[in-house]
């Protein structure tokens, strides 16, 4: 009996020692930095989410080719750890739980836009587990009071001051506006804020309402618009919104001098989809591979990161693929300023970080926002994105559609 006793203690005390291998053990993770990534990879948002998907495993490869993070004086390697949410809010939540709690990843990375990204930073608060946005720049998703929240995209709000103004001093014949929002956190915040800024500008806001989430014949809120016989038409909603809206506009005769929609045209699928219906519109990005950046990481300027990006994808970058890659960027180097995996420490050098990346400057405000960003203000002419604004890369002038 002692012999079998003493057997089955050992045969206990090797199991426990495999299960700690299997999850994670304290050894393993020395030797690596595991970041979590909840993706859209399937559902509405799969397009989006996949150049997520693409730019955070470029970011990896280059890091480890380099020989890995920094971490206190020890060189660390980086692995990705996915999973795909299907674009399902609540399963976005399940598994940035598991990711922390089962996979013991060291930091995360936030989903495919404010929606998913505000539901995730609610897991992450709780756990206090450095979370790094690179689609999200709805206010609404921080000012929830959230620590651990680091976003990339300049906030919402200065994006349509900004092109109110510019629309304005432009076309100064623009009167009246027209708004078509998606009944969602980040299109719903644009529509709504576009309204504001229009009417603080003197505008005319001639019709103003939501389409439900999923909505797929528009002819309704369309026919309005056109009876409203607004100058400018501004629609907000995600890519496969925007293309079917597009086409339901051409279908029904509805246009302006100026229609901007936010943000699809920023992303070659929107003109490969519609094709001559794309010129003209315009619309605003937070990142243009026109700008020209010099900073930290392992892609010290925009050129370089570019010119991985072609070699890899061959097709030029959008602001998704440039922001998400520089979320990697940033974290390496608030970890190395950091010295540690310590999520308070980490959390800490990234609410003091002030650099400039090859993506532009990132400075925090308290609220997690980058109060450094700049907004880009674009326009499709001859099938070919071309940039308004700023001054200092612009490539093109304004055109109105009529």
């Amino acid at each position: 009996m002692k012999f079998v006793s003493r057997h089955c203690l050992w045969l206990a005390f090797a199991s426990a020692i495999a299960v700690m291998a299997l999850s994670g053990a304290p050894a393993q993770a020395d030797d690596v930095i595991k970041i979590g990534a909840p993706l859209a990879l399937t559902g509405p948002l799969a397009v989006e989410s996949k150049k997520q998907e693409v730019v955070w495993n470029m970011w990896v490869a280059k890091v480890n080719a380099s020989g890995g993070i920094n971490v206190g004086g020890k060189k660390m390697n980086v692995k990705l750890v996915e999973y795909d949410y299907q674009s399902d809010g609540q399963r976005a939540a399940q598994l940035a739980e598991k990711l922390i709690t089962d996979d013991k990843v060291n930091f995360l990375f936030a989903p495919f836009g404010s929606g998913h990204t505000k539901i995730v930073a609610s897991v992450a608060e709780r756990y206090q587990m450095p979370l790094i946005a690179c689609s999200s720049s709805a206010e609404t998703v921080y000012n929830q009071g959230f620590k651990y929240l680091f976003g990339l995209l300049a906030a919402n709000g200065a994006s349509n001051a900004i092109i109110v103004k510019y629309i304005k001093t432009k076309a100064p014949s623009i009167k009246s506006i027209a708004i078509y929002g998606r009944d969602d956190v980040f299109p719903k915040s644009m529509a709504s804020g576009v309204a504001e800024a229009a009417k603080a500008a003197g505008l005319n806001v001639a019709y103003n309402n939501y389409y439900p989430v999923g909505t797929i014949d528009h002819s309704s809120g369309l026919s309005a618009i056109k009876a409203a016989k607004p100058d400018w038409i501004y629609v907000t909603g995600y890519t496969s919104d925007l293309i079917l809206i597009r086409k339901q506009m051409s279908d029904l005769g509805v246009t302006a001098p100026v229609v901007t929609m936010v943000a699809g045209p920023a992303y070659k699928e929107y003109t490969d989809a519609l094709g001559n219906l794309a010129n003209g519109i315009t619309s605003w990005t937070w990142w243009h591979p026109a700008v020209n950046y010099q900073g930290v990481g392992v892609w010290p300027t925009t050129q370089s990161f570019v010119k991985d990006f072609v070699a890899k994808e061959h097709v030029e970058p959008d602001y998704i693929h440039a922001s998400c890659a520089a979320a990697g960027v940033i974290l390496a180097n608030a970890i190395e300023r950091a010295g540690t995996l310590d999520h308070q420490k980490v959390r800490d050098a990234l609410a003091s970080t002030n650099i400039t990346t090859f993506y532009g400057p990132i400075k925090y405000a308290a609220n997690g926002l980058n109060e450094a960003g700049s907004i880009p203000i674009i326009q499709i002419q001859n099938k070919q994105i071309k940039v308004l604004y700023p001054d200092g890369v612009k490539n093109a002038d304004l055109e109105l559609m009529k």
